[in-house]
């Protein structure tokens, strides 16, 4: 299945790509891609290396007549989001990723493409390898745990590089040069509660919400995608509220970066409102299908019958964790008022998981602005003490602020213009780039960001654009030729 990539323009990208995707690489388990780009650098005898949080680095002399100009740094990350469909059965830690062709995109059976930055890391192990490509002293730095965490940019120790310039290849609209990224903080809260026995004359029911699009946390923030958590505490919500339901446990969504596209939930209700419940149910799902029937065409909302389960949540923290969850922002939560377009501040509700006398819910608080994002995370924190969590905040990374003089912005503007005649878009991103992180070490290296079109990152239906995978590895060339000469 995968040959068929491997034949894609340019061949040297995809081919890289095709060999990494057969590598499994889950964020903070990524040993055996970190093996395989140690062992990719020594085959081509170029000096490589392991720092000591994992991140490798490969160092390429410049080609001739490019030994004036300054070095530059090309940067992506290993690790990919491991998401999968729920009827697929997949196994990311010894398979790896089977890819297809449809319609002019790259896409994979039933998982995550690993595009997201695959791509990145393909571009760069592919000027690594060739012996034709004109460019300056490259430093290829490969990050590890960039999807959960960015602890290998975190971890990246001042002094191992001594490039001028680094370009970022993990940006996913190939019209746009990213001169700033949002920061972010994780928030997880969670609590311990007493359950109690099922109550006799019950129907127990399990409830599903599928079929959403998911996404980019913050790429995709602003797109008015259902979150799989907060419609499913919808309807939990009204049954309680309604027929008094019981709630045997929740499990919704995955990872923090990811809008959760499904969720799926044990309850019961008193068999004497079994018929109420049913068509106040179908009801309320009709309407949420309805309001969600333009961005979510394929929701899907079900309450089936289900053994009975021998415990339910203590009623009490049952109604405390509902209303929080209610009350708990998901989503956009401020734009920007200095760039038209760009969110500032979000917040993604990623993970509810309840059963077992436990309750944890993850979010992920993105913002461009540092007051804001604590901002958020504190009304976050508020909302879920007040129902008896326990809240704390953990892998904090800071932005990137744009600089819109940066020497290397001058170059890339101009050369787009010139291979595309158009302009491109110059951005901020609400994702979170490493570029910020490894800012901190290295204050004076000049950043940039961009790469290929890929829709659905972080879930099943990621995509990379064919056409333009080539755009993109055109621009990266001409690029590297145009580099400035050393001061």
């Amino acid at each position: 299945m995968n040959s068929e990539i491997r034949e894609l323009q340019p061949e040297e990208v995809w081919n890289k790509f095709t060999d990494l995707n057969a590598v499994p690489r889950p964020s903070k388990k990524e040993e055996q891609v970190i093996a395989f780009m140690l062992d990719f650098g020594k085959q081509l005898d170029l000096e490589t290396f392991k720092d000591e949080v994992g991140n490798v680095i490969i160092k390429k002399p410049a080609s001739p007549g490019m030994e004036n100009r300054k070095t530059v740094v090309l940067q992506s990350h290993l690790d990919m989001v491991h998401q999968k469909n729920n009827d697929t059965v997949f196994d990311f830690s010894s398979q790896g990723i089977e890819m297809f062709v449809e319609d002019g995109w790259v896409k994979a059976k039933g998982t995550t493409l690993g595009a997201d930055n695959g791509l990145g890391v393909a571009a760069i192990m592919a000027i690594l390898e060739s012996k034709t490509i004109a460019h300056p002293a490259i430093e290829a730095l490969f990050t590890i745990d960039e999807e959960t965490g960015m602890t290998g940019a975190q971890g990246l120790k001042e002094g191992l590089l001594a490039g001028d310039i680094l370009l970022n290849l993990d940006t996913e609209e190939d019209d746009e040069i990213d001169i700033g990224c949002a920061g972010g903080i994780d928030i997880t809260a969670s609590r311990k509660y007493e359950e109690e026995t099922t109550p006799e004359d019950v129907t127990a029911y399990k409830i599903a919400v599928k079929g959403l699009q998911g996404g980019h946390s913050g790429m995709d923030i602003h797109r008015g995608f259902g979150n799989a958590n907060k419609i499913m505490n919808r309807l939990l919500f009204d049954g309680f509220e309604n027929f008094g339901l019981r709630i045997a446990k929740i499990d919704g969504g995955g990872l923090r970066n990811a809008i959760p596209r499904e969720s799926e939930a044990i309850v019961v209700v008193d068999r004497i409102h079994h018929d109420a419940f049913a068509l106040e149910f179908n009801q309320l799902a009709t309407s949420i299908k309805k309001e969600y029937k333009t961005m979510e065409p394929s929701l899907f909302i079900s309450a089936e019958a289900t053994d009975t389960p021998d415990k339910v949540m203590n009623i009490g923290v049952q109604e405390g964790i509902t209303k929080a969850l209610y009350a708990a922002h998901n989503g956009v939560y401020v734009m920007s008022p200095d760039m038209e377009n760009l969110v500032q501040t979000s917040n993604n509700i990623a993970r509810v998981k309840i059963g077992e006398g436990k309750i944890k819910v993850l979010c992920l608080t993105r913002s461009s602005v540092e007051t804001s994002k604590i901002d958020m995370a504190n009304s976050l924190r508020a909302t879920f003490e007040l129902c008896g969590c326990e809240v704390k905040y953990s892998g904090e990374y800071p932005g990137w602020k744009p600089n819109v003089n940066s020497p290397i912005l001058k170059v890339l503007n101009e050369k787009y213009q010139e291979l595309f005649k158009e302009a491109p878009e110059v951005v901020a991103c609400h994702a979170g780039l490493e570029c910020g992180i490894l800012g901190q070490n290295y204050p004076e290296m000049d950043m940039i960001s961009f790469g290929p079109t890929i829709k659905g990152a972080h879930s099943p239906d990621e995509r990379a654009h064919i056409a333009s995978v080539e755009k993109f590895w055109k621009f990266l060339k001409e690029i590297l030729k145009e580099i400035p000469v050393k001061d």
